[in-house]
């Protein structure tokens, strides 16, 4: 489920997997795929150290009222808006053990982004790094280096719940190792993955 993290922007911004069946993160009213988020991740993990990184991302940005309610989604009474919808496809699961991070939600992502556009077309937002790794910033929200780094050990971990057997996606463990042996400043005292 999502977390709240601090951001530089805006004080604490929402931020994670929302349900167990996708792969989709939100970052407040941004909807991606974590499988483009490790891959954005780890094409910044290998760019030069001294210049200004600039990239854009394909990113589903939700009016409010077409988000939903994630409480009421997974307790099964409000099924609203794009939340919602997912949820209908994909409920809470009844027992508590099997409320873990699927690592094969990738798998799901024809259906959740077909679905996403119909509330929100993907556009593109542009995302920002300053040569000294120490602003990050994707679209409107902007993080400091560990501010950044929290972000990047949710996906690790799998969030709440965490991965499911502690089994993580190929995606994860590559922008994972990227990461680790990145020489660009926004890297700079990240803690090993383990």
């Amino acid at each position: 489920m999502p977390l709240l993290f601090k951001s530089v922007s805006h004080g604490e911004l929402a931020f994670g997997f929302f349900n167990i069946e996708t792969d989709m993160l939100l970052l407040n009213d941004y909807f991606f795929f974590a499988s483009d988020f490790c891959g954005h991740v780890t094409d910044l993990a290998r760019q030069d150290s001294d210049k200004h990184y600039r990239s854009a991302w394909n990113v589903h940005v939700m009016p409010h009222e077409a988000i939903g309610n994630l409480q009421g989604a997974i307790a099964g009474t409000d099924l609203s808006g794009f939340i919602g919808e997912v949820y209908r496809l994909f409920p809470f699961p009844r027992e508590t053990q099997a409320f873990k991070q699927n690592p094969e939600g990738h798998l799901t992502r024809e259906r959740i982004e077909a679905l996403a556009t119909t509330f929100a077309p993907a556009r593109r937002i542009p995302v920002m790094v300053n040569p000294n790794g120490e602003s990050i910033a994707i679209g409107n929200y902007a993080f400091n280096r560990p501010q950044f780094h929290a972000l990047l050990w949710y996906v690790w971990l799998g969030g709440y719940p965490r991965w499911k057997e502690d089994v993580r996606p190929a995606y994860v463990i590559e922008m994972a190792a990227a990461a680790e042996a990145s020489l660009h400043p926004a890297f700079a005292g990240i803690a090993a993955f383990s």
